[in-house]
């Protein structure tokens, strides 16, 4: 396959135009094949999908350079399939249809997902070559040097910091201008920074954090008021354990829009006669908040908890921009890169390990969460 694509890259570009319509045309050809003509009942139907459960497997270990018990073993597994086809309760050709529907999806997901992971985890037990096998040492450097330590606890400090200040202000935002006769404005005023990338929110706010000789003038926002205040310029990047708070601002500031967007709409879709009834019942408003509002969100509020989470453990761009990790601020995804770039590629997979990890049970709560929503429903 490899070989395939070099030779057409070595053609001229008008010759390889032809070239490519005509393997998209292979492609819908192959996907109608799947899809329409070989599923339908019939001899001559039966025999062609016999054909592609033995045929096409092998054909298709062979073009990828596998061996020859491979290509075979793919071959059995082939007809075990066709077999199973053949006696579906939904009829001869129902999986082969289905395995038509599904098989893009699931090549992609292999290739782009379950391939790497497996790599990454095996990686993890290895040295920094891949060439041996090293047990647990990759692991026991994350949490016994400082380094590795450092960047863990960075990593907890803001994934506890920022989904619960994002999501307080958001809801805040979205209590106090509910229904205000300027909404749709304000909204966009908090909204904006969603709309700008992680790196280009931390060139904003590097610019907001310069420092400058106090002889010289202020270009930093947050240091000219220092200045104006009468005090001394503060390298704000520099000065830890400080500055992993700095850099935390940033994130906030980005997804507390999506916060607020999130929580606005779910506010809007609490029942207004349970409010009426509870004001009706003399509660204040800080009580028809806690008691009426608060729970009929609660969905909502644990999907924008759990995203803003998720995207606090991966935080990398903000981090990779502002201080490229020094000055004791970096985190798993930064080391993790910083640690690839330094060709030492068992400790990279190891933290990789490490922040799958931690992702993983707020995926599954989340996914929990979800299901639960669907059965109440």
């Amino acid at each position: 396959m490899s070989q395939f694509l070099t030779w057409i890259a070595t053609l001229p570009p008008l010759a390889q135009i032809p070239l490519v319509l005509a393997a998209f045309g292979v492609v819908v050809a192959l996907l109608i094949f799947f899809l329409e003509i070989a599923p339908r009942s019939g001899r001559k139907f039966t025999i062609a999908r016999l054909a592609v459960c033995i045929v096409a497997p092998g054909l298709i270990f062979l073009a990828l350079g596998s061996i020859w018990p491979a290509a075979i073993a793919a071959v059995i597994l082939g007809g075990l399939f066709f077999i199973l086809d053949y006696r579906s309760r939904q009829g001869a050709g129902y999986l082969f249809q289905l395995f038509g529907f599904l098989a893009p999806a699931i090549v992609l997901l292999a290739i782009g997902l379950v391939y790497p992971t497996i790599q990454t985890m095996v990686q993890a037990f290895m040295n920094s070559r891949g060439n041996r096998f090293v047990g647990l040492d990759n692991f026991a450097w994350v949490f016994t040097q400082e380094t590795g330590i450092r960047t863990v606890l960075n990593t907890i400090v803001w994934v506890l910091i920022v989904p619960t200040l994002s999501t307080i202000f958001g809801l805040a935002y979205a209590v106090f201008i509910d229904k205000s006769r300027g909404e749709k404005f304000f909204k966009i005023l908090v909204f904006m920074p969603m709309a700008i990338s992680f790196v280009g929110a931390s060139i904003i706010w590097r610019f907001v954090y310069t420092a400058r000789p106090a002889d010289q003038d202020q270009i930093g926002l947050l240091n000219q008021i220092v200045v104006w205040l009468g005090g001394q310029p503060v390298d704000f990047l520099a000065v830890s354990p400080w500055n992993t708070l700095f850099l935390i601002v940033v994130l906030i500031w980005v997804q507390t829009g999506f916060a607020m967007v999130v929580l606005s709409a779910a506010i809007k879709g609490v029942p207004a006669e349970q409010m009426e009834a509870a004001q009706l019942d003399g509660t204040n408003a800080w009580q028809r908040f806690i008691n009426v509002t608060v729970p009929g969100i609660r969905s909502s509020l644990v999907v924008v908890l759990t995203t803003i989470s998720i995207a606090s453990l991966k935080v990398f761009d903000i981090v990779r921009t502002m201080t490229a990790g020094a000055n004791d601020t970096s985190v798993i995804a930064n080391e993790m890169y910083t640690q690839f770039k330094g060709f030492e590629f068992g400790r990279s997979s190891a933290l990789a390990v490490v922040l799958f990890l931690l992702v993983l049970p707020i995926v599954i709560y989340n996914a929990r969460q979800i299901s639960k929503q669907r059965t109440i429903r």
